[in-house]
Parts: C-alpha cells; structure tokens; sequence
C-alpha cells in the first residue's frame, strides 16, 4: 500500500517512538512496518473503524478486521520478546481521542482521504503531541511537484503548512511520494 519513499518517511518518523496511534489500519501494511520498526518497549495503536463506518473506504474496498489482527498477529510471533506492545482500536479515531489520555510521540493519519476526514484526524490528535513530536500524513502531495495523493489530505496539508495562516508552532520535516511529515517544533 506505500511506496518504499512512503515505507521510509513513515519509519524514520517512528524511529525511538514509544508510543505510536496508526489511523486507518485497513490490510495492515504500515503496521507491520512499525511493528518490525518499534522497540519493546513502544506501544503501537491501531485505530480503525473497519467497514462500521460507511464512508471510511472507496466503493469495492474492504478489509476485515480478523484478517488484519491475524497479519499483524504473525509478525508479533515472529519478533518475540522484542515486539512493541499492540493495543485495536476499533472506532473512528476521534472517538478514542475523546477518552485518550498521555502523550504520543508520532500520529500517522491515513484513515478517512476526505478533507473534513482528515482535517478531524488531526484536529482530535495534535493535543496530545508533545514538542519534537510529529505525525505523518498518507496521500497528502497532490499538489506538489513529483507528489501523489488524494485532495482530502492534500487541503488539510496546505491549509496547516504551506499556507500563510499556518498553523504556528508546527512545521514539515520531510516529504517525499504522497507522504509529509510534520513534527511540532513548540
């Protein structure tokens, strides 16, 4: 589901996290990079409403709950004791931000692609990101050169960074394909 420039920004992003919300698990691809990524002692949550919420995927994709706790399941095993601690979420991710509480150190937003989606993914988020905290967001170069992406993410993206009423106190740290990476800076 990501390209390998996608793969990269996403685990370098991870890198010393220790605590990780992933929204929008869908087949689990990122999950288990950051699986394979994240030390022992991280905690990676993985929030997805998986097909309870009728607009969260495009017409004719799914991805099943089971299916996706089983891949994510085996590479566990296969780390062992050096496996981050897995906590599913399985609800729209403003719902657990509601009851969420302490610090995250990297959000990764790729669940609902529409602009009041993802501007709600973030929005819910950004509270509990600590400065030299970032998060990541999927398919949000549409508008840049070389980039990919979907409108949704790509707004939310110019509107919170590129744009002159940025959101203060935030600023990109890398981008590359259709992933940006924003870290909080104070």
């Amino acid at each position: 589901m990501h390209s390998e420039d996608d793969a990269r920004m996403l685990l370098e992003a991870a890198k010393g996290a220790k605590r990780v919300v992933e929204i929008g698990v869908y087949e689990g691809s990122s999950a288990l990079a950051l699986c394979e990524t994240l030390g022992p002692d991280a905690e990676l949550h993985l929030v997805d409403p998986f097909g309870a919420h009728p607009d969260a995927l495009p017409s004719g994709w799914g991805a099943t709950e089971w299916a996706t706790r089983r891949v994510v399941g085996r590479a566990l095993r296969r780390r062992g004791p050096d496996a981050p601690e897995i906590h599913w979420h399985v609800a729209l991710s403003h719902e657990v931000a509601q009851d969420w509480e302490g610090e995250v150190d990297l959000v990764f937003i790729d669940g609902d692609h529409s602009e009041a989606g993802c501007e709600l993914d973030w929005s819910s988020w950004i509270q509990f990101v600590p400065q030299g905290g970032r998060v990541v967001f999927h398919d949000a170069r549409a508008d840049q050169p070389g980039g990919r992406g979907l409108s949704g993410p790509t707004a939310v993206v110019e509107r919170h960074f590129r744009s002159d009423n940025a959101t203060p106190g935030w600023e990109i740290a890398a981008e590359a394909d259709r992933t940006v990476v924003v870290r909080r800076v104070a």
